[in-house]
């Protein structure tokens, strides 16, 4: 123990019995038969007063925390006026800490401490007194509180709440700027002496720091202290109680403080000249010619540098100018730039604009290499225009590149055919000329995209590729044409000037004016005539009045339509205009010559029900005389009288050993004997035709005219094969007049052949064969 605790303690020992009571007296209430306890006091007026009983006088009892004795330390005496001292009374003690922490002697009423008290854990004690008979047990005195109070001795120094602080302050600061506040407590009793009253000293930091003593406010001490010369400072704070007087009790702490950065230092470059260099052939907007750093001393924000010439972009992670391309570089025309760069601050403080210009500038030299540069078009595409009559090999125009290099090198030129697949044009190798190789046509293609390729000679891999348009012009070269496929139909009521169709046409072309056709007819036409609309259509009416269709069933009407671009095409279109007939209101009703003269009132339905059954009946019999046919055949095959001599002809188009549908000579005979059209055996139908009657002449009529309606009734039979053929059947019948044909010998007793047959019907033959196509090769069959 220090000797000025042992003097606060001798002191306290000496001065409490003077200040406070260490007994407590029991007193009893007031009671009618009042003792007088206390001594009399005469008031002014003669009278005596007497003190009065009255129950519990009280008093705190104080004690001294940290006894280091070693008896119990006393801590005062509970007494009551009751109490004779026989030992009658009996003394208890109850509350915080009784029976433990403190006892109290049963016959005397002396409270002692059993051990050491820290008033920090426990400022007072709260306790209860009572005194009873020891032999009834029954209280004397009721029962009533106390506390026992713990003076405070000096026995905590000062702590901080923190071992290391940290904090910052700007650079540069003026003197007198506040850096940070410690704060130091001390349990001790604020309230009874200096014990817990600090002061703060600084131990460490000076003469950069101080600390206020009342407060512990640290502030800066010196001027424009620089972060670029030492960034880093520690501070010792103390912290002593006593009011910082000889005999009090410390306690320390560290404050680290980093000086922050201003903006004071302007950006520097490391040179005065720079020197770069980049090819020419560099691309413009990302290749970097290279890059200038001006260093500045200040971090962050502080050293942001901003970097102005024609094209330089400032790299935000190192702070770095990269220069790049903003124009093409020719070597060839300027080999060497001087450009002067300025390095400038972002962010300027204006407190210190004292300091001078926060920016800096250096020259920087950038040389261009020479590339060997690939040829250069005169233009960045070309468009050529021609007319589509143009001769093959007519030049359409040039290409014009060039070498850029000061060792100028020869060029070729070529025709990339991936842009021209049918080979429609071409190019000269050496001056870049393109000509036709095959003849154009805009109404297949307007348009001819083209790219051509130059090279040079002494180096193929340097190419350039240009695109070249081709436009096809115009010329009319197209005849107007019917704008749809017109099925158009007459009335057989007609009157004339009757419209019946209304036409117009399309032309392949694209005249500069625009189309403009005009309508006629080949020729008069008696029934028919044609009036042009002056809009690109035109009306087609009637001429006479009336039309039969059992007569003619169908007209054939050439139109003639031209345009008017030069020079002028015209074409003809047949329209084939039906006969029908109609109803009382135009409606066509029907179109057929062979059609039956029905009830007016059947309906539509009914007519289209009645035409199936006749339809299906029609196949049905058709059928039924193929089978018989096919039954019939077979004897014949094995009757020598009734086989046939067949000649059969084959052309180089012929179908083959299936082409053997022909005529035979009983029907040319006998014309009338055909009623029904044989079903073709070289071609696979699709759809069974029903078969037409074909009017037939009567039996003068000349067979010219039999085989002439054959003829046309074959052209128009959609199961036709498309090759010509020729099959034809000779058949000797009974009874012949001619007996046979053949070149043998019929077999007659005299061995003359009745030849008059064959004079008579060999050139019906041969025309017969002509027709079908046989041509001359055949006219021996």
């Amino acid at each position: 123990m220090t000797i000025d605790r042992f003097l606060l303690l001798f002191l306290l020992w000496v001065c409490l019995p003077h200040f406070c009571s260490p007994e407590i007296m029991f007193r009893r209430t007031p009671v009618p038969q009042q003792r007088i306890l206390g001594p009399r006091i005469p008031r002014s007026d003669g009278k005596i007063l007497h003190r009065q009983k009255r129950g519990w006088m009280w008093n705190q009892f104080f004690l001294l925390e940290e006894y280091t004795g070693s008896d119990y330390q006393y801590v005062g005496k509970l007494h009551s006026d009751q109490d004779k001292g026989d030992g009658s009374l009996k003394y208890i003690l109850s509350g915080d800490g009784a029976g433990t922490l403190f006892i109290i002697d049963e016959k005397t009423g002396d409270i002692h401490a059993t051990r050491r008290i820290d008033r920090e854990e426990k400022a007072f004690y709260t306790l209860r007194a009572q005194a009873i008979n020891r032999r009834t047990l029954r209280p004397v005195e009721p029962e009533s509180e106390f506390v026992i109070k713990i003076h405070d001795i000096n026995d905590n120094e000062p702590t901080f709440p923190e071992e290391i602080y940290t904090a910052s302050v700007p650079e540069m600061s003026v003197v007198g700027t506040s850096v940070v506040q410690v704060t130091a407590t001390d349990a001790d009793d604020p309230s009874y002496g200096n014990s817990a009253r600090v002061i703060y000293s600084i131990l460490q930091g000076q003469p950069y720091f101080s600390v206020e003593p009342e407060t512990g406010i640290i502030r800066t001490a010196l001027p424009n202290m620089n972060r670029e010369n030492r960034e880093q400072y520690q501070v010792v704070i103390q912290a002593k109680d006593m009011g910082g007087q000889m005999g009090g009790l410390s306690g320390t702490t560290t404050v680290n403080i980093t000086l922050t950065d201003v903006n004071d230092n302007p950006p520097r470059f490391p040179q005065n000249t720079i020197h770069l260099r980049v090819l020419e052939s560099s691309p413009v907007g990302t290749a970097v010619v290279g890059s200038v750093k001006a260093t500045d001393a200040d971090t962050g924000k502080n050293a942001e540098v901003e970097y102005r010439i024609f094209d330089i972009i400032t790299e935000k992670d190192t702070q770095e100018g990269i220069i790049t391309v903003k124009k093409p570089l020719d070597y060839e025309s300027r080999r060497l730039y001087t450009l002067k760069v300025e390095a400038e601050n972002t962010h300027v403080d204006p407190r210190f604009y004292y300091l001078g210009p926060f920016k800096d500038t250096t020259i920087v030299k950038i040389s261009i290499e020479d590339v060997d540069e690939p040829p250069v078009f005169s233009r960045s595409s070309y468009l050529f225009e021609v007319h589509e009559d143009i001769e093959v090999g007519t030049i359409i125009g040039t290409v014009m590149a060039r070498d850029p290099d000061s060792t100028s090198s020869t060029i070729r030129f070529s025709l990339d055919r991936h842009t021209d697949l049918d080979r429609i044009f071409n190019i000269h190798s050496g001056n870049g000329s393109l000509y036709i190789s095959k003849p154009l046509d805009r109404e297949l293609s307007q348009w001819h995209n083209l790219t051509v390729i130059a090279a040079e000679i002494n180096n193929p891999k340097e190419m350039t590729r240009v695109a070249v348009f081709v436009r096809i012009l115009d010329v009319n070269d197209n005849a107007p044409q019917f704008a749809v496929f017109y099925d158009t139909f007459v009335c057989e009521n007609a009157r004339p000037g009757q419209l019946i169709q209304t036409i117009s046409a399309v032309d392949k072309d694209d005249p500069l004016g625009g189309q403009k056709f005009f309508f006629s007819l080949a020729a008069v036409n008696p029934n028919f005539t044609v009036q042009d609309n002056e809009d690109n259509t035109a009306r087609i009416l009637t001429r006479k009045n009336g039309f039969n269709r059992h007569e003619i069933s169908t007209y054939l009407l050439p139109v003639v339509i031209s345009d008017n671009d030069y020079p002028i095409q015209s074409s003809t279109g047949t329209l084939t205009i039906r006969v029908c007939a109609c109803d009382g209101q135009g409606n066509m009703q029907s179109c057929s010559a062979e059609a039956l003269l029905l009830p007016a009132g059947l309906s539509t339905g009914a007519l289209i029900a009645i035409l199936l059954c006749i339809i299906i009946l029609l196949v049905i019999v058709v059928l039924f005389a193929a089978l018989k046919r096919q039954r019939k055949k077979e004897p014949l095959i094995l009757s020598k009288e009734d086989i046939r001599d067949n000649i059969v002809s084959y052309n180089d188009e012929g179908g083959g050993e299936e082409d053997t549908q022909a005529f035979d000579i009983g029907t040319l005979r006998n014309p009338a004997a055909i009623e029904e059209k044989k079903l073709r055996r070289d071609i696979i139908p699709e759809t069974l035709f029903i078969p037409r009657r074909t009017p037939t002449a009567p039996d003068n009529t000349d067979v010219r005219d039999f085989i002439n309606e054959r003829l046309k009734e074959h052209d128009l039979d959609p199961t036709a094969p498309p090759y010509d053929s020729l099959a034809t059947y000779a058949y000797e019948g009974n009874d012949s007049v001619a007996e046979s044909l053949s070149s043998l010998e019929s077999g007659t007793t005299d061995g003359d052949q009745n030849y008059d047959f064959l004079r008579e019907w060999g050139p019906r033959f041969n025309k017969l064969a002509e027709m079908y196509g046989g041509g001359e090769s055949d006219k021996d069959s």
